[in-house]
């Protein structure tokens, strides 16, 4: 416990002083500080708002970015439909979950989980500058979820989930609010497995990123004991000298003998609907376990 209160504490102070920094006019946007890495703006940063495309962010205040901490832009790759909810892990200044927001549409929303008061306060400015409604951000702990179980459709996060002390639960908590069949789109921090210990044990370079991030066969691990199946990890691009951004994808295996709403477009075909979810409609059956 005392280990995880100080990493919450160090990592609350460092980005409490971003989002400061971002509402006074200054781009302080790197995930790790240093000559090493450039700011947002930098087209060779390996962090924030450079990795994302000029069409991703159409529409998205500049504020968003000033304090983007991402290694990658989960948004791309988690594959947001029509009226899904959307969960994003350390949401920070709100980029990714307005362009979660968008991508959903007025049917749909995105949720924003973030422990500090001043990237919430962010955030919420942000969402009003680029009138978008179908948007909450919440305030909580990623190792305990505000949400009720099978909430949501879609878990994503963006080089948030490496600076948890306690990942394993971080992990299952995501799985909880998961609906069955829900998917997890994930940016992160994959460390080398001869990581040294003394980056290990840097608090710095904690909230920077590196030292709290597992190997790539140790985040496997964590995702299959909390139930997680179709698990993918794909190394994007170098970051550090001992560790590579990545993306991981994995998905709570659906209820059994039913589709759930978050892939019921992937599962059931016009032709296959009736056979694989009871009717041809877009609603799964009743009393098939699946939230609707």
């Amino acid at each position: 416990m005392a280990e995880l209160n100080e990493v919450r504490e160090s990592v609350r102070e460092r980005y409490a002083a971003l989002a400061k920094a971002a509402t006074e006019g200054q781009a302080d946007g790197c995930c790790l500080s240093g000559a090493a890495l450039a700011s947002p703006a930098d087209a060779t940063a390996v962090f924030g708002g450079a990795l994302y495309s000029d069409t991703t962010l159409q529409g998205i205040p500049a504020g968003a970015l000033r304090t983007s901490l991402g290694c990658g832009v989960p948004t791309a790759v988690a594959d947001l439909q029509e009226g899904e909810t959307v969960l994003d892990l350390g949401s920070g200044a709100g980029a990714d979950v307005l362009i979660s927001a968008t991508r959903v549409g007025a049917s749909g929303k995105a949720i924003g989980l973030d422990m500090t008061d001043e990237m919430l306060a962010l955030a919420r400015t942000n969402a009003i500058e680029a009138g978008i409604e179908n948007v909450e951000f919440v305030k909580g702990y990623l190792e305990r979820i505000p949400l009720p179980d099978a909430s949501v459709d879609v878990v994503i996060s963006n080089c948030v989930i490496n600076l948890a002390a306690d990942k394993p639960t971080v992990i299952r908590e995501a799985e909880r609010v998961l609906r069955p069949g829900g998917r997890l789109a994930i940016s992160d921090v994959i460390a080398d497995p001869n990581l040294d210990d003394a980056t290990k044990a840097d608090i710095g370079a904690w909230t920077g990123c590196i030292a709290g991030a597992l190997t790539a066969r140790a985040f496997r691990e964590v995702l299959s004991a909390a139930g997680f199946e179709d698990i993918e990890i794909r190394p994007t691009h170098q970051v550090h000298e001992h560790a590579t951004a990545a993306i991981v994808r994995a998905r709570k295996p659906p209820a059994d003998g039913c589709c759930s709403p978050a892939t019921l477009a992937q599962c059931c075909e016009p032709a296959a609907k009736e056979e694989c979810c009871g009717a041809a409609t877009s609603v799964p059956p009743a009393g098939c376990g699946c939230q609707t």
